[in-house]
C-alpha cells in the first residue's frame, strides 16, 4: 500500500466493518485486562503535548528558586541584582538562538499569552478593525484568540486553506493577502501532523502584500532554522515546556512590540519576572541551538524505524502530513478500522500517545486540523499522534511498535467481532 501518495478521500472503503459502531460498554467486556498504572514503566511518546524537564535545565531552575531567588525588579539589593542578571542572561541566550537583539525578547507565561499579547498589540497599533489572515490548521490558541477578537468587533478574520497534507495552499494565501491584510498568522510547524511551513516564501508573500507576520514557533524552535538574519517577522512565539523547560514560561520575540501599547489592561503594570522559568527557558533555547540538529537527526532515524514497523505490523496504516517536510520527531498515522479512543484505552499505562492536540483532548469530533485537510471522519477517528523526544531510546521504539500494533489489531478484531454478532 502506497501510504505516501494515497489520498484520504479514497480510503473510506478500507475501514474494517461498515455497520454501526458499538459503544465502549459493548466492547469493554471483550477487551483483555493488560492496563498498567505505573507511570515509570509507561513509555512517553507525547512530546508535542509537553516535554519532561531536561536535568540540566532543572538544575538552572532549582538554583534560581533556592539560591538566586531574589525579585528581579528589586535591584537595590544583591539578591534582586543577581536575579536580574539571570533574566538578562536568559534574554541573551534566546536572542543568540534567533539572531535578534535582547530587548526584542519579552517573557510571558507561555505561547498562549504571547499570542494574545501580540494580537492585542496589533489591534492597538492599527487603531481600527484588524484584518488578520490565519491558516485553517493554526493552533487553537491562535484561532480562538482571533475569533474572540472578531466577536468583539476588533478584527476581521480571513482563512487560508491547506491541502490534504496540511501544506499551505499558496493560491488561497495570495487571494487572501490581496484583501488588504494587516497581519498574517502562520505556524512554523504543525503541532498535530508535523508539516513544516516554508516561512521564507510566506514572509516574502506577506511583505509584498504589506502585511505583518506572526510566526508561531512553539513546536519548531531548535528543530528547524529560525534566524532573523534571513527571515523577517513582526511577532514570533515560543513556549518553554515544548523544549524541555518547565511549564508556565514562554516568550514573545518582537522588534515592534511595545508592552505599553496593547488593547486591554495588560500593559498597565509589568508583572514580577518568573526568574526560575525564565532562566530555564534561556538554557533550553541554548541547548536547542547547540544540539538541535544532531537531536533531530537521531529522532528522525528512530521515527522512520517506528513508522516502518507500524506499517508492517499494523497495516492498513496511513501516514499523515507532508512526509518530505515534517518535524523529525513527529509520526501521525491513521490506523484504519481501529477507533483511536479504543486504541488509547488499550495502551493506557503502557504507551502514552494522543489523538491530537492536548487543547482538543476530550472533543467529540475530529480536530480542526484533520477537517481542514479534508480527511473523512471515519478515517480521522482512527488517527494517532506520536511524538518522540530527547530521552526516547532505541529499545523503546521496538517496544512501542509492538504495543501500538497489538492494540490496533486487538481493537480491530474485537470491533469486528462485536459488529458481526
Amino acid at each position: 500500500m502506497d501510504v505516501k501518495s494515497r489520498s484520504t478521500s479514497t480510503l473510506g472503503s478500507n475501514r474494517l466493518g461498515t455497520s454501526r459502531r458499538p459503544s465502549m460498554n459493548e466492547i469493554a467486556p471483550t477487551m483483555p485486562s493488560r492496563v498498567v498504572t505505573d507511570r515509570k514503566s509507561a513509555i512517553y511518546l507525547d512530546h508535542h503535548a509537553t516535554t519532561p524537564v531536561d536535568p540540566r535545565i532543572l538544575a538552572i531552575a532549582v538554583n534560581a528558586m533556592t539560591s538566586e531567588f531574589g525579585n528581579a525588579n528589586g535591584i537595590e539589593n544583591i539578591h534582586g541584582e543577581t536575579a536580574a542578571a539571570l533574566v538578562a542572561r536568559a534574554r541573551q541566550q534566546i536572542a543568540d538562538s534567533l539572531a535578534v537583539e535582547p530587548d526584542e525578547v519579552h517573557f510571558t507565561s507561555g505561547s498562549t499569552e504571547a499570542i494574545q499579547l501580540a494580537l492585542a498589540h496589533a489591534v492597538a497599533s492599527k487603531g481600527e478593525v484588524l484584518r488578520v489572515a490565519v491558516s485553517r490548521v493554526e493552533h487553537k490558541a491562535v484561532i480562538d484568540t482571533v475569533c474572540h477578537a472578531e466577536r468583539l468587533g476588533l478584527a476581521k478574520v480571513f482563512w487560508v486553506n491547506v491541502d490534504q497534507h496540511a501544506r499551505l495552499d499558496f493560491a488561497s494565501l495570495k487571494a487572501v493577502l490581496d484583501q488588504d491584510i494587516d497581519l498574517l498568522c502562520v505556524m512554523a510547524a504543525n503541532n498535530e501532523v508535523g508539516t513544516i511551513y516554508p516561512l521564507q516564501q510566506i514572509a516574502d508573500a506577506a511583505q509584498a502584500a504589506g502585511a505583518g507576520l506572526l510566526v508561531d514557533a512553539t513546536q519548531a524552535i531548535g528543530r528547524i532554522e529560525l534566524n532573523a538574519s534571513t527571515l523577517s517577522w513582526d511577532y514570533l512565539i515560543l513556549s518553554g515546556h515544548k523544549i524541555y523547560a518547565p511549564k508556565g514560561v514562554g516568550a514573545l520575540v518582537s522588534q515592534v512590540f511595545d508592552p505599553s501599547l496593547q488593547f486591554g489592561l495588560h500593559g498597565a503594570h509589568l508583572p514580577t519576572p518568573n526568574v526560575a522559568g525564565i532562566a530555564a527557558l534561556g538554557m533550553a533555547c541554548q541547548i536547542m541551538m547547540e544540539e538541535g540538529v544532531a537531536e533531530s537527526l537521531r529522532l528522525r532515524a528512530l521515527r522512520d524505524r517506528l513508522q516502518e514497523k507500524m506499517i508492517a505490523l499494523a497495516g492498513p496504516v496511513i501516514v499523515n502530513g507532508d512526509q518530505d517536510n515534517r518535524l523529525a520527531h513527529n509520526l501521525h498515522i491513521a490506523a484504519l478500522g481501529a477507533p483511536n479512543d479504543l486504541v488509547l484505552a488499550r495502551l493506557r499505562g503502557r504507551v502514552s500517545i494522543s489523538t491530537g492536540s492536548a487543547c482538543n483532548a476530550g472533543a467529540q469530533e475530529p480536530s480542526h486540523v484533520l477537517r481542514a485537510m479534508g480527511m473523512a471522519p471515519d478515517i480521522a477517528e482512527t488517527c494517532l499522534r506520536i511524538g518522540l523526544g530527547r530521552f526516547t531510546t532505541d529499545d523503546e521504539i521496538g517496544r512501542t511498535a509492538t504495543e501500538i500494533a497489538d492494540a490496533i489489531n486487538d481493537v480491530r478484531k474485537m470491533l469486528s467481532g462485536v459488529i458481526d454478532v
